[in-house]
């Protein structure tokens, strides 16, 4: 899936959500929801992100988002390539920074679709 189409999907996941405005996980959590998107805050350091429950990890999510949105380090992320992989979750925005050479032979390992841009920029 190519970047137009991931964000035609509704249902997103944003991993490394937290609630200081001055850093990307919150500027990109706000942006999707403020465009109507269903987004999820997943962040195991936090239980509210903006007012809004957040959670853990992806299996804990109420609804299986279409895209995960990456906003954690390389070593962070791979438990949750891993976890998206499981649960049948195919598509991975990854934000710059967020992916390194191993990371990015993980998701082609699991089959998964990957687009690596800032999500902000569009």
């Amino acid at each position: 899936m190519q970047a137009h189409e991931m964000l035609q999907q509704k249902i997103w996941a944003v991993v490394g959500a937290n609630n200081d405005p001055d850093k990307y996980g919150n500027k990109i959590y706000k942006k999707l929801k403020d465009r109507g998107y269903e987004v999820y805050p997943v962040n195991p350091k936090y239980d509210r992100i903006e007012g809004d429950p957040c959670y853990p990890d992806l299996k804990s999510l109420p609804k299986k988002p279409v895209v995960v949105n990456m906003v954690v380090s390389p070593k962070h992320g791979r438990t949750f390539i891993e976890e998206a992989a499981e649960l049948g979750i195919s598509n991975i925005w990854l934000q710059p920074g967020t992916y390194d050479d191993e990371l990015l032979e993980l998701i082609k390992n699991k089959g998964l679709h990957a687009v690596q841009a800032c999500v902000l920029m569009s």
